[in-house]
């Protein structure tokens, strides 16, 4: 089994033999053109999980056992925003403030994709002797493998045929298959995510988790598990058809995480889920989910965790006489397991009214972060469709209640995976919305909140800019604080990459020239960096930025 450290960063993991090891009969089709290398108050439930996607079966995982040896992953980017935290924090010595100003696109990298992509994508660094890897997940339902330096493909794999949008009961993407940010277990070199898709043109809509191995794509032992056949909460089954799956998936203490809400538009009797699957023994699955209808977990943001715990958002229910899941920040135990206990989730008192009015406090998902000095200093910040900021004490959430701080920070909604970051200069919250008080009379879709230090800790809009678009932010540093730099894309606006000066907003990279723009960039679509270089995910391309 892998155990990891209770951090909000690991760079080094420790790893045990695994289940994940062994390969089985895959569903779908692999194609290789390179060489491989090796809620509420509700209770959880185990459930023996049956395999197999679109008729095909999957296989048998044995449990594993075994030493450790330490695994040096180097500069990989395995999940969303880089750390479980979800800080979106890289740390690139040589991206700093002075180069990127000079940062374009690589015309030597040419990645040619199939489908839009809203997933991040990832980066495995293969060491020494290996091959670097990118990796795109598109709503076509391939997974890719790039070779990091050309862009050329390593292998690619359909995971069944997504589902058109007519063949759903609502939503607002076509077609719809691969659309949360998959996860990558370093030590057993398996990437993991969740497709949507039907065995029979849209008739069945299944979501089907998948294990592929990195270096093949070939699917491991006991995956593909489908969701509907294995997640149960009491009298709660799992409706495939309504559920859509958008969040960041997360790696946790040996166990894998996937998040699901419903669809744009609310239909059909849908819940949030949480699903757990031990790396060592899939067939145990887990199951968790609100008891009031709605209360998705839909955030892009996803699942944060500080190693051990699993925090996520919740959004609005229907028709809930009392709490039952929605509108909150929850903590839950390994497995997952919820532990109804005031501690371990968060809601606001006007939660009522908010479900009433449709407007989420789940909108980014809950970032954690530590400010010393401040009481309390360990902090989760969650920002919601109702334009507000929630700072959390998150070893004591507190209930229905009223959070450590709060405070109006925009004139519309906030949807999208914020980033937190420390300079020598403060602590900064920052995000896509229209700013509210911005200083200077600046107006801004991109925001930067400052945490003050104090007992309780503050919350004030240090800077606003102009992100030309609506993606989420990440941030480069020399060394995990100096040199910081916010990077965004315009998305659903002029499709080019932007860097700003993370203590003042100042615009440090504008964007380049015409060779410099993305296409089809996705909502809430956010770039990641690695080696030097920054990769986003377009419409059926991945794109390179560097400064050489």
């Amino acid at each position: 089994m892998i155990h990891r450290q209770n951090v909000l960063r690991a760079a080094t993991i420790v790893v045990a033999s695994s289940a994940l090891t062994g390969a089985c009969s895959s569903t779908g089709t692999t194609s290789s053109t390179g060489t491989s290398g090796a809620g509420g108050q509700s209770t959880s439930t185990t459930t023996a999980a049956t395999t197999g996607g679109g008729g095909q079966g999957g296989g048998s995982t044995t449990s594993g056992t075994g030493g450790s040896a330490p695994v040096d992953l180097g500069d990989s980017v395995l999940q969303l925003h880089k750390n479980p935290s979800r800080d979106g924090v890289y740390t690139q010595p040589t991206i700093t403030p002075q180069v990127a100003p000079a940062m374009h696109v690589d015309p030597t990298f040419k990645a040619v994709t199939q489908g839009a992509t809203y997933a991040q994508p990832l980066f495995f660094d293969g060491g020494a002797t290996g091959k670097d890897l990118v990796f795109a997940a598109t709503e076509q339902n391939y997974v890719y493998a790039l070779d990091a330096a050309t862009g050329g493909t390593v292998w690619n794999k359909q995971l069944g045929e997504p589902l058109k949008l007519s063949d759903l009961p609502c939503g607002n993407v076509d077609p719809l298959g691969i659309t949360g940010t998959p996860v990558i277990d370093g030590p057993s070199r398996t990437i993991f995510v969740d497709a949507m898709m039907s065995p029979d043109g849209g008739a069945t809509k299944k979501h089907m988790i998948h294990a592929l191995s990195i270096d093949d794509g070939v699917e491991r032992a006991g995956f593909p598990i489908d969701v509907a056949a294995v997640a149960k909460n009491g009298n709660l089954t799992f409706e495939a058809a309504v559920q859509n799956q958008r969040g960041g998936l997360i790696i946790a203490g040996g166990t894998l995480y996937v998040p699901y809400g419903g669809h744009y538009g609310d239909c059909g009797a849908y819940h949030g889920w949480v699903i757990g699957v031990p790396l060592e023994n899939p067939a145990a699955v887990q199951s968790w989910a609100t008891l009031a209808q709605g209360g998705g977990s839909w955030a892009p943001g996803g699942l944060s965790s500080d190693g051990s715990d699993v925090f996520l958002a919740t959004g609005n229910t229907f028709g809930a006489p009392t709490w039952l899941g929605g509108e909150a920040i929850i903590r839950l135990d390994a497995g997952p397991v919820f532990n109804n206990t005031t501690a371990n989730y968060f809601a606001p008192t006007d939660w009522k009214a908010l479900d009433a009015s449709d407007v989420d406090i789940g909108g980014s998902g809950p970032v954690l972060f530590d400010l010393p000095g401040a009481t309390p200093s360990k902090l989760a910040v969650a920002l919601g469709k109702n334009s507000k900021a929630y700072l959390l004490d998150r070893t004591n959430l507190g209930g229905v209640s009223n959070a450590v701080t709060s405070a109006v920070v925009a004139t519309n909604e906030i949807i999208n995976s914020a980033a937190v970051v420390t300079t020598s200069l403060g602590t900064y919250v920052i995000f896509n919305a229209n700013g509210k008080s911005c200083p200077g009379g600046v107006n801004g879709n991109l925001v930067a909140l400052k945490i003050g230090i104090g007992s309780p800790p503050t919350i004030t809009t240090a800077w606003c800019a102009d992100e030309h678009g609506s993606g989420s932010p990440m941030v480069t540093t020399t060394d995990g604080h100096a040199g910081a730099v916010v990077w965004t894309m315009g998305v659903q606006g002029d499709g080019k990459l932007h860097g700003f000066d993370a203590d003042t907003g100042k615009a440090i990279f504008t964007g380049g020239g015409a060779g410099d723009v993305m296409s089809g960039l996705k909502r809430f679509s956010t770039p990641i960096a690695a080696k030097g270089r920054i990769f986003a995910a377009g419409n059926s391309a991945v794109y390179a930025f560097t400064s050489k």
